[in-house]
């Protein structure tokens, strides 16, 4: 390419240009030499070497290219006009038309951004273009592009910083919300594992355990573990005994005390009905323990026969017992009447050796024998609470009574068992429940419920009453309390007990049958109530009774 072009008018003799560089742009850059410097050398043509000239007519004579108009207006703009608004840097330039990488172009005094377009020669017609060809012909070597940081460029990375930033603590909140939720999943796990391990250790999952819960809110019945040992109290200056389980269930932590009516219907060995009362005396403890456990479906592992005598030193061996006291109870060694009562009725009453035995056989005039019962079981409670909870130290109180055991249970045992119930009851899981029985001696529904069921976890079989002798009782003897005594002699005796009320005061008694084959049991009925033999006579039977019974004034209920 020439360095130097006319770029003048005129041709010859007029100023002139020298290339000296390229813009940033990639434009050329030339300097003016004035017409007496200049050497002479062909015009430049600037056309002719870029390609722009064109001869339509082949005639060897290039045609000059109209000034550039970038908007087809058909005016020619000015010098020095640059249509995209770009303003020259002080950088260097690359031929090949790369912006230099270092260092910077002095800048020619001279030198122009832009060269002024010049018109072609008067008179051409440069309307005129070939068929195809575009007015406006650009070539790339003509332009340079550089691409100008955006000047929100830093807020742009910023921006991205701040969101980058934003979504990992997002996710970092998601990770440790995640992390939280298995935590509290685990930790509910090993409590679901937890609760059922004890539920399934209390025997309180469905399907494990035969019933509820007892009236203590304890586990009820099921898989779990009960001892059970019988204890007969006998009186041995009155007579007649008094019995009740004691029960530790080692499954839920609970001691009870089951106090048995002296009414409730067994089943003897030679398979009569009979009364716990009758068969305690007939039967001894190894009979009686036989029956019980198949009238209350239990277990029974021993007997305690605990004489009067040795109930009263056994309180004072561990230093008298408290208990609130439901009445005044007279002293048996009395010799005359209206002395001062041995035991007063109140809260919080110490009482001896002497003391806990009257009030544990007590039995006010006109009392059912469960209140006698419910005195033994707070008497007994009573002296666990002050016994030793060392089953050494329980078994060397027993071994000091001096009494004769039943075989089944050694003192070594029975002071272990003592030990653990006083245990229970010193820490207040221990309670005392009657057992309910009907006048007939079975039981009922509500003791198969409470009792039987949730306390022994057993179940209640009573022995068949057909068999037995229906005796209905009408006290016509003008003593109200010789219809219970009366019932309890004739339960003893094995007969079913009917009540027929109260009747009009008489002076004999009379015993009734109507069935011949009725004549011997009245027979043996007189003889238990301790009446005479000419008290018994055939004549009408009320209701469905067997036997009628009229009490008169000369029933002695001691007699029987």
């Amino acid at each position: 390419m020439n360095d130097r072009y006319d770029a003048g008018a005129a041709g010859y003799g007029a100023d002139q240009y020298e290339l000296v560089g390229y813009d940033e742009y990639g434009q050329p850059v030339y300097r003016q030499i004035p017409a007496q410097q200049a050497p002479q050398q062909q015009p430049y043509d600037p056309y002719a070497q870029q390609g722009y000239g064109y001869d339509p007519y082949a005639t060897g004579r290039q045609q000059p290219v109209p000034p550039y108009d970038p908007y087809a207006t058909g005016h020619q703009q000015p010098a020095g006009y640059d249509p995209y608004g770009a303003t020259p840097q002080q950088t260097g330039y690359d031929p090949y038309g790369q912006a230099a990488t270092s260092g910077q172009q002095p800048r020619v005094a001279e030198q122009t951004a832009y060269i002024p377009q010049q018109a072609g020669p008067a008179g051409e017609d440069t309307s005129a273009t070939p068929a195809g060809a575009d007015e406006r012909e650009y070539h790339t070597e003509q332009f340079a592009f550089v691409e100008e940081p955006d000047q929100d460029s830093e807020d742009v990375i910023d921006w991205l910083k701040f969101t980058e930033n934003r979504t990992e603590r997002r996710e970092e909140a998601r990770r440790r919300a995640r992390s939280r939720i298995i935590a509290l999943l685990v930790v509910l796990a090993l409590v679901a594992v937890g609760g059922v391990g004890y539920l399934w250790y209390a025997g309180k999952l469905p399907g494990l355990s035969d019933s509820g819960t007892d009236s203590g809110g304890k586990a009820a019945v099921g898989a779990q573990k009960r001892d059970v040992v019988v204890v007969h109290l006998h009186d041995t200056k009155q007579g007649g005994t008094s019995t009740a389980l004691l029960v530790d269930n080692t499954t839920t932590k609970q001691g009870t005390t089951v106090l048995l009516p002296n009414a409730l219907a067994l089943t003897s060995d030679d398979g009569t009905t009979t009364t716990l009362a009758k068969s305690v005396e007939d039967d001894g403890s190894g009979g009686t323990r036989d029956a019980l456990n198949s009238v209350l479906g239990t277990d029974i592992q021993g007997t305690w026969r605990l004489d009067t005598p040795f109930l009263q030193n056994l309180v004072d061996l561990v230093g008298n017992i408290e208990i609130d006291t439901d009445a005044d109870v007279p002293d048996p060694d009395a010799k005359k009447k209206g002395a001062a009562p041995l035991v007063h009725k109140g809260a919080d009453q110490t009482l001896s050796g002497k003391m806990a035995v009257a009030y544990a056989t007590y039995r006010a005039s006109g009392e059912s024998q469960n209140a006698q019962l419910e005195r033994f079981g707070q008497v007994m409670q009573g002296v666990l609470r002050k016994l030793s909870s060392d089953p050494q130290g329980a078994t060397v109180t027993v071994q000091t009574l001096g009494q004769i055991l039943d075989p089944s249970l050694s003192d070594k045992d029975l002071g272990a068992f003592l030990a653990k119930l006083a245990d229970l009851a010193k820490g207040g899981d221990y309670k005392t429940a009657l057992l309910p029985v009907q006048n007939d001696g079975t039981l009922t529904a509500q003791a198969s419920d409470s009792v039987v069921k949730d306390v022994l976890g057993g179940t209640a079989k009573s022995p068949d009453q057909s068999s037995a002798v229906r005796v209905s009782v009408q006290n016509a003897s003008g003593v109200r309390d010789n219809t219970e005594k009366a019932r309890v002699v004739l339960l003893n005796g094995g007969f079913t007990f009917l009540e027929a009320g109260t009747g009009t005061a008489r002076g004999s008694s009379e015993v009734v049958y109507t069935d011949p084959a009725d004549q011997e049991n009245a027979t043996e009925v007189a003889k238990t109530l301790g009446l005479p033999a000419g008290a018994v006579k055939k004549g009408k039977v009320s209701g469905n009774a067997d036997v009628t019974v009229v009490l008169g004034q000369d029933y002695k209920p001691s007699s029987s």
